[in-house]
């Protein structure tokens, strides 16, 4: 029975790994990626806005 409990951790591991894997292609693309790029978009327009108007006030 020692084999057993040796081996249910790493196979439960595999199990979750696996599981997150799936999720995570699966919510690839579809009708949200348009949103979640735009918003990324949005965010790194921003920054750089930020970054610009601050290296203008320092020359």
């Amino acid at each position: 029975m020692d084999y057993v409990s040796a081996l249910v951790p790493p196979v439960v591991m595999a199990v979750f790994f696996v599981a997150v894997i799936r999720v995570i292609v699966k919510t690839q693309g579809g009708a949200a990626k348009a949103k979640e790029d735009a918003t990324v978009d949005a965010a790194l327009a921003r920054a750089e806005s930020t970054r610009q108007a601050s290296a203008g006030t320092d020359a």
